[in-house]
């Protein structure tokens, strides 16, 4: 029941990113929904194990810190650092069940998944955020600028 209410809550949050969010937005909009992809299809051909490293769930928290750190470094918001400090947490479960391994796993479990309940509220408000500056001044510029 948790799951179906994370993907309800997730989806609310992509749709409102994609339709009314900026560059930025729908940037992370694209990266969440790649990660639950890619977690779907993990799922298919393994099954979840929390009591050893998990090699899968670790690819798919590295790809997922490695672009919202790209989109943290190039976005012209502040949002966008939260969502990578979102994505690392799960890296420091993994990191802690490599080191311990009588860690038990649910600890591990709670670790790898808790963070990814504050990607959509985060996502909202930087959404509505954008949707707000964009109404008192015209413009909300996306990204940073590069100097030529």
């Amino acid at each position: 029941m948790r799951i179906m209410l994370f993907l309800a809550l997730l989806s609310v949050a992509l749709g409102y990113a994609l339709w009314r969010g900026g560059g930025p937005e729908r940037v992370m909009a694209v990266i969440a929904a790649l990660m639950v992809a890619l977690d779907g299809l993990l799922h298919l051909a393994i099954p979840a194990q929390f009591a050893s490293l998990d090699t899968g769930h670790l690819a798919i928290d590295l790809f997922g810190a490695a672009s919202t750190t790209m989109l943290a470094l190039t976005a012209h918001r502040f949002w966008p650092m939260t969502m990578a400090v979102l994505h690392f947490l799960p890296l420091l479960a993994h990191t802690s069940r490599a080191l311990d391994f009588a860690m038990h796993p649910v600890a591990y479990l709670a670790m790898q998944v808790s963070p990814s309940w504050l990607v959509p509220p985060v996502l909202m408000g930087g959404t509505w955020y954008h949707c707000r500056r964009k109404a008192m001044t015209g413009a909300d510029p996306s990204w940073h600028r590069v100097p030529a």
